[in-house]
């Protein structure tokens, strides 16, 4: 059953290097990409197992998972794998066991490790994805690590400043404007002073964005968006971040106005389902002058703790919320991917596995 609100668990005094729990007592779980997706995904994509851990070398940890991440580009991802696959993702974890100086035993780490219970792996020998420590969020809870002040986070962060350039008085409109990386750029848009105009798909996510400060908020499963847009975007729109695609997106670049910026950050309307046809773009990119680029995150991967700590500041500040969709139990990681997918989460969607 999902979980919605704030779980707030303090995380301090890390250093201990002390072993206390044994890689092979251990009896780690996994979830594993049993079927290739076809449409949604369904329980039967999903298969758990048991894993054996190796015992620790110089160098190892074994981390524990406390909360794992649910996130759209997962489907798309996975199907470059085969079946039989770890499902991919990202986790913060405890370090329950340690060989390596930098990883003391009590840490909090987040790391690339997938659908799992338990983790065995040396950190400085990983050539990608190395976990790092997370640094210190004072009151917050870490699951924070895997979104606003995590990939989602960075990802607005990074893509709204360093693609869309949004100016004091700019209309910003947002597509998946409630879900975790929509919500915040539209924040950090109204910091810069700008209009905002959120897409989402109920009454109830659409007042959570007024709630955060948007200015206008369109439900896109009941309204007709290119009147609406007209009606909230007078002036027409300068900057769009889209996490859609499809007939929202096609409806959205229709109104942009000369030199807007369009940042692509995900195409989720297309995930689940055949890609929908849409006319032609490239003559409102033309007459309009518009720029238009996709983007993934990992492209800031040297500037990663640059934006953790800027979205970091503004919570401080209180001049960004967050909100997240708590799923309990590593059981029910497949539901809360499958929910997730089906527009079930308000803010990130997070599996709190311990």
């Amino acid at each position: 059953m999902l979980l919605l609100g704030f779980s707030i668990m303090m995380r301090s005094g890390l250093v201990s290097t002390r072993r206390y729990c044994s890689s092979s007592a251990i009896a780690a779980k996994k979830w594993i990409y049993a079927k290739v997706f076809k449409g949604e995904p369904t329980q039967h994509n999903f298969q758990l197992e048991v894993d054996k851990l190796p015992a620790l070398k110089d160098g190892d940890i074994l981390a524990q998972a406390e909360y794992i991440s649910v996130d759209p580009y997962m489907r798309p991802y996975m199907m470059a794998y085969p079946a039989g696959s770890l499902m991919i993702g990202g986790q913060v974890g405890k370090v329950i066991d340690s060989k390596n100086a930098s990883f003391p035993v009590g840490s909090s780490i987040f790391g690339q490790f997938g659908w799992r219970t338990h983790t065995v792996c040396n950190p400085e020998t990983m050539k990608k994805d190395q976990p790092y420590l997370l640094p210190s969020f004072g009151n917050l809870p870490t699951s924070l690590a895997l979104g606003v002040l995590g990939m989602p986070g960075n990802t607005a962060y990074f893509g709204l400043l360093e693609l869309c350039s949004p100016k004091k008085g700019e209309t910003v409109v947002v597509s998946g404007a409630a879900g975790a990386v929509g919500n915040h750029v539209g924040q950090i848009a109204k910091n810069l002073g700008c209009r905002v105009v959120g897409i989402a798909g109920s009454d109830a996510k659409c007042q959570w964005l007024k709630d955060l400060g948007f200015d206008e908020a369109i439900n896109y499963k009941t309204a007709n968006i290119f009147a609406e847009l007209k009606k909230a975007a007078p002036k027409g729109v300068d900057v769009y971040f889209d996490n859609v695609g499809g007939q929202i997106s096609e409806t959205v670049i229709k109104q942009m106005n000369l030199y807007g910026r369009i940042a692509v950050c995900g195409t989720i309307s297309n995930y689940n389902t055949a890609i929908e046809k849409v006319s032609d773009p490239l003559r409102q990119m033309v007459f309009k002058q518009l720029k238009m680029e996709g983007f993934v995150v990992w492209r800031w991967n040297d500037r990663w703790m640059e934006g953790i700590e800027a979205n970091l500041k503004w919570i401080n500040e209180g001049k960004l919320k967050w909100h997240e969709t708590v799923t309990e139990g590593f059981e029910n990681l497949p539901m809360a991917f499958i929910d997730m997918l089906k527009g079930g989460n308000t803010g990130k969607a997070v599996v709190k596995i311990i």
